[in-house]
């Protein structure tokens, strides 16, 4: 996911990932999310892949538990690393969002501002919406697992 040859296309892939999550969203919270995206896309619209490529080693590191656990599930089952990944990923979506929402809540407690205020407002209901979104990660990221 980090190799330099293919980490311009995780960004960009995660990226429209965060689009497609946010535009998806309906009902009360789905306000509080899309006014926050719209404000972080108003101050810099490059914003959203920025963070993605600046966090993206943290986000590999993070995840790297599982992706271990699944290479060793592949190599058991004779089975495609990717496809092992994506449901792996997907099964454990509790623990995935948790591990990224670590790294967000690390980067996030050394802003300010309006991203720090935006940050601290969603991050009650964040837990919730990565968890929905981890099915969709695990599809976009697994082409990029070797």
């Amino acid at each position: 996911m980090t190799r330099e040859e293919v980490r311009p296309q995780v960004v960009r892939a995660c990226a429209s990932l965060i689009d497609a999550e946010v535009k998806s969203k309906t009902g009360l919270s789905a306000l509080a999310i899309k006014a926050g995206y719209k404000l972080v896309a108003a101050i810099r619209p490059s914003m959203v892949a920025d963070v993605v490529d600046r966090l993206l080693p943290e986000f590999a590191t993070a995840l790297e538990p599982v992706f271990v656990e699944s290479r060793e599930q592949a190599a058991r089952a004779g089975a495609p690393l990717p496809e092992v990944f994506a449901a792996h990923v997907t099964t454990e979506a509790p623990r995935v969002a948790q591990a990224l929402l670590t790294v967000t809540d690390r980067r996030a407690a050394k802003a300010s501002g309006p991203l720090r205020k935006t940050y601290d407002r969603l991050r009650d209901s964040a837990e919730a919406h990565v968890r929905i979104a981890v099915p969709g990660l695990a599809r976009t990221l697994a082409p990029f697992v070797a």
